[in-house]
């Protein structure tokens, strides 16, 4: 026999677990210093430059 679950209950762990998820994305996108956005968007500069140096032209 299965155990009873409480769906309000289901639900909002749900929700919490859902939160935790998005709060983690937000921490790994805004939790960073000055120096390491700068960096990274140095480091994708480069790569796009590097990538339009590369193509051919038609």
């Amino acid at each position: 026999m299965t155990d009873i679950v409480n769906l309000r209950t289901a639900r909002k762990a749900k929700a919490r677990a859902a939160k935790e998820t998005a709060a983690a994305a937000n921490r790994a996108a805004f939790g960073r210093t000055k120096a390491e956005r700068e960096a990274a968007a140095t480091d994708a500069d480069r790569r796009a430059r590097a990538l339009d140096g590369a193509k051919r032209a038609p």
